[in-house]
């Protein structure tokens, strides 16, 4: 583990406790829960083509949210997460998956999927090569990897990072940064569309993002690459 991983792991050991009502007051710019955003994710695994009996690792899981939401939905996930008290948060939250906190523990060449949710941003620049290598050897031939990042273009989601408690270390990637990133450290086909348009009083609008997913305007980016 490197010093700036051992000083998130610390950090977030911090915020298991209330992580989750500091993200609700974070988003509550866009009318939102937190549940919300992390079903929308699982949403873009389905519309990917991820089958319910794909192996799943969520790197960087944090206190569970998108893992529970992944259980909900597909037979075999698995969470990887170096701050310890997120980590017990997250095995109580969400039983059903087998939840590491040593990444030497994590089996290698086994996971079809792993998603990488806001993760990279908490990543110095640096070290973000080593954690897709990382990653790489986790993944089989074929496994396909989902970056969930924020999207530097939209303002509101530039406010939403600068007033958030534990995003005080947050380095943004730029769209292509972030698609250069993948292609540069072993993943192939890399992918990316833009995602998250609409707050909810224009819910009724959100049938057309899957449209949109070419417009550099969405809170967020989503970048699928895959392990050759």
């Amino acid at each position: 583990m490197t010093d700036s991983s051992r000083r998130n792991a610390a950090k977030f050991d911090a915020y298991a406790e209330d992580y989750t009502r500091l993200h609700a007051n974070n988003v509550s710019v866009s009318g939102e829960e937190p549940d919300y955003f992390a079903s929308y994710k699982v949403d873009c695994l389905e519309r990917k083509g991820v089958q319910r009996s794909e192996h799943i690792l969520d790197f960087g899981c944090g206190v569970g949210n998108v893992t529970a939401k992944l259980a909900e939905r597909f037979q075999n996930v698995a969470g990887y997460e170096p701050s310890p008290a997120s980590a017990e948060k997250a095995r109580a939250r969400v039983p059903s998956a087998v939840i590491h906190h040593d990444i030497a523990a994590l089996p290698d060449a086994t996971f079809d999927v792993a998603v990488l949710s806001c993760v990279l941003h908490h990543v110095p620049p640096s070290e973000r090569p080593r954690l897709l290598e990382q990653l790489l050897q986790k993944l089989r031939r074929g496994g396909r990897l989902f970056v969930f990042e924020h999207n530097p273009f939209n303002p509101v989601t530039r406010y939403a990072v600068a007033t958030c408690e534990f995003d005080d270390d947050a380095v943004l990637l730029w769209p292509w940064e972030a698609k250069r990133l993948l292609s540069d450290n072993g993943f192939t086909g890399v992918n990316l569309d833009y995602i998250v348009f609409f707050p909810k009083p224009l819910a009724f609008l959100r049938g057309l993002e899957p449209r949109l997913s070419w417009l550099p305007a969405g809170a967020q980016q989503l970048l699928v690459g895959t392990k050759a």
